[in-house]
């Protein structure tokens, strides 16, 4: 008689338990990093994104941008060393497609490890991948900014809806730590 073994491949993580960065105080004179992951309209959506957040009455004492080498990639830690040495808080993008979003999570975490908040932006269609990705790095505190899925792909003339979406949750994030409830 054949003898059969099944396997889960669910799997289960395991990874210690790491803490965010703590929150800043208020927006007003905070140092902003832009980190661009270079995928196709993540700049413009970072840039409107920025735009917006001035609009509500978010008052940066600088805006910095920096772009990495590729979206699919983790950030250099040189960059993300410069990042945190010249900047207070950093807003990230894009996640809309599985590389992308676990790179930008990663770059999120990075950034919170070297004591910057981070607000790192990705889609409906990827947050259960932004999920996995921060709890099996053990940041499970980490809120990821979801917004309406896609964004690479979607005309140019549709990302100030996308910014609207961005901005109090980035604002939000840097400040308490959580999104904003919905409808909020």
């Amino acid at each position: 008689m054949d003898s059969f073994i099944t396997f889960d491949p669910t799997g289960s993580v395991e990874a210690a338990a790491q803490e965010c960065a703590p929150r800043v105080p208020e927006i007003k004179g905070s140092r902003l990093a832009v980190l661009n992951n270079t995928k196709w309209n993540a700049s413009k959506l970072l840039r409107q994104s920025v735009a917006q957040m001035e609009e509500l009455g978010a008052k940066f004492d600088i805006v910095n941008f920096y772009d990495k080498h590729h979206f699919s990639s983790d950030a250099e830690p040189a960059l993300l060393d410069r990042i945190a040495a010249e900047n207070d808080i950093v807003l990230t993008a894009i996640g809309d497609c599985g590389s992308c979003t676990s790179s930008c999570v990663n770059d999120g975490i990075q950034m919170e490890l070297r004591g910057l908040p981070a607000a790192v932006i990705v889609t409906t269609e990827f947050e259960r991948e932004a999920t996995l990705q921060k709890r099996a790095h053990g940041m499970d505190d980490l809120e990821p900014v979801v917004i309406t899925h896609p964004i690479s792909s979607l005309a140019p003339d549709l990302l100030s809806g996308r910014a609207r979406e961005v901005a109090p949750q980035a604002l939000s994030i840097w400040v308490t730590g959580a999104r904003p409830a919905a409808g909020a």
